[in-house]
């Protein structure tokens, strides 16, 4: 690994960059808890509102691609600013908009500024703390990127309840310029990072743009449009596999690559990848589905569905700090494998919950997730990137964050048509037993016919009967179906065990020549 020693504080060099990975991971969630409100200020439906979303994700996973190519062209102090300072006007325009046309435009210059924050970051704080505390370094780095997903909706809600949409983008602004005034003051560039790009690579940043925008529309509306049933999904959805693979074979031939995907010959890397990926569609997968299940089965509101996640991270918030302590005393694959198999329970116990539960029901699966989510997560992000050398740190990190927020948005696609699917398959099922020839089906019926006569009468009773009977099979089918999209994510963390064995054995950085140009 190259030397580096900053003259600051590593602390204050960490911190300077946390404050804009916070808000950028943050801003993915916080807009979600305002979207009801922006349909009346702009008067869209809420199929057109999701584009707010849509915008800024697609934004941001491009430049979260170009964030070595930028750093390399700009310097990545500089670039990192930069960012900052767009990200903080994007937040300043989206506030201000009193058009549909503009907030989605205001959004996609956020996302810009938002996508180039968090692989910066995390190598910035990689090469800040010493070979002997890489561990510490990850912890703090990932305490900033899992605990801003629980922050966000609920600060978000509270915020709008108040103040008004608006104010969910005008909260950034101060902590953006705290955030801006201490990295000028506090970071710096390591010696090896400043050169300047010989050629710009035209044809891979066109590819690469069109690959992952066509990638985030399919993602994002697919379900709307049932899929594959939509002619224009099928086209999206085409052209993204083109252009993403004509992207890939593109890059691995050119000198100056704005992805450099000869990274991933190391097994570490690789390895990091995949897990990173399930892991990070574990954390969103929950944050998608618990709200909805609470809300729809349990008659909760916004906050207090909120507030179901909130052991998760403050067991993460208050684990991930101990994990890097210890990190170099125990092998990651141990802490990793630990953190799957802590996962697994997590999601096999939300798996087998029934309709009669209460909040504090939800504690112990949550603690699990929290608990799994630490041990994997800080290991994973220190040994996947062990065995890179420093001046390619922040193409390895883009790499990784790349697979981790698109895994993201792929879970929230992926459980959103397993809930819409398999509603309809357990409805049919446990319709067919709604007969007479049903004993358990008599008797309750039964027993609603002799209470409906008495309270309401006979013209109205069999009505009524069939009315509570359907609703019954529906909360049913629905709990079935969030079983089972839970069910699934047990079965993803399951699967990728195997490849805890391609982390290397050792959590201190093992001596290996680069991957291979």
């Amino acid at each position: 690994m190259d030397s580096f020693q900053p003259r600051h504080n590593k602390w204050l060099v960490t911190g300077s960059v946390m404050l804009g990975v916070f808000m950028s991971v943050m801003d993915v969630t916080v807009v979600n808890v305002a979207m009801p409100h922006m349909m009346g200020s702009f008067g869209v439906d809420l199929l057109s509102v999701a584009w707010v979303s849509t915008a800024y994700s697609i934004a941001e996973i491009i430049m979260i691609t170009m964030s070595n190519w930028w750093s390399v062209l700009l310097g990545r102090k500089r670039y990192f600013i930069i960012s900052m300072i767009i990200f903080t006007l994007g937040s300043i325009l989206s506030g201000f908009a009193r058009s549909f046309a503009q907030i989605i435009v205001f959004r996609m210059i956020q996302g810009i500024g938002g996508g180039g924050l968090i692989p910066c970051a995390q190598a910035i704080a990689r090469e800040t703390f010493p070979t002997e505390e890489q561990g510490m370094a990850m912890a703090t780095f990932s305490m900033g990127v899992v605990i801003a997903p629980a922050v966000g909706p609920v600060l978000g809600g509270w915020l709008v309840d108040h103040y008004g949409w608006p104010s969910i983008f005008f909260i950034n602004i101060p902590i953006a310029i705290l955030a801006i005034v201490m990295t000028a003051a506090f970071v710096e560039d390591p010696p090896y990072l400043q050169r300047h790009m010989e050629n710009i690579d035209a044809a891979g940043i066109g590819l690469l743009m069109a690959g992952l925008t066509l990638m985030q529309i399919v993602l994002e509306h697919g379900e709307e449009v049932d899929w594959f049933s939509s002619r224009w999904i099928c086209f999206g959805a085409a052209g993204a596999v083109v252009a993403l693979a004509a992207f890939v074979i593109w890059e691995l031939r050119v000198q100056d690559p704005v992805i450099d995907f000869r990274l991933l010959k190391d097994p570490s890397l690789n390895a990091g990848v995949v897990i990173g990926a399930v892991i990070s569609m574990g954390l969103y997968g929950v944050s998608f589905l618990l709200p909805q299940w609470s809300q729809e089965l349990l008659g909760y509101d916004a906050t207090q569905s909120g507030l179901l996640l909130l052991p998760r991270a403050g067991t993460m918030f208050l684990l991930m700090p101990l994990v890097g302590r210890i990190y170099n005393k125990i092998s990651p694959r141990w802490m990793v494998g630990a953190g799957v198999l802590l996962s697994v329970a997590s999601y096999w116990l939300l798996a087998r919950l029934p309709l009669s539960v209460g909040f504090w029901t939800f504690l112990p699966a949550m603690v699990l997730g929290g608990a799994g989510m630490a041990f994997s997560m800080v290991a994973l992000s220190t040994a996947a990137l062990s065995r890179i050398p420093k001046k390619r740190m922040t193409a390895a990190s883009g790499i990784y964050t790349l697979s981790r927020r698109v895994a993201g948005n792929i879970a929230y696609a992926v459980m959103g048509t397993v809930l819409a699917r398999r509603i309809q398959v357990h409805r049919f099922w446990l319709s067919r037993d709604v007969n007479p020839f049903n004993a358990a089906y008599r008797r309750y019926s039964g027993a609603a016919a002799g209470y409906l006569h008495r309270a309401v009468g006979a013209a109205r009773a069999k009505a009524l009967e069939a009315e509570l009977v359907n609703h019954l099979i529906n909360r049913q089918a629905s709990l079935m179906s969030y079983n089972d999209a839970f069910l699934i994510m047990t079965g993803l963390f399951a699967l990728s065990i195997p490849m805890v064995f391609l982390l290397p054995r050792s959590g201190l950085p093992e001596p290996a020549a680069a991957p291979a140009d």
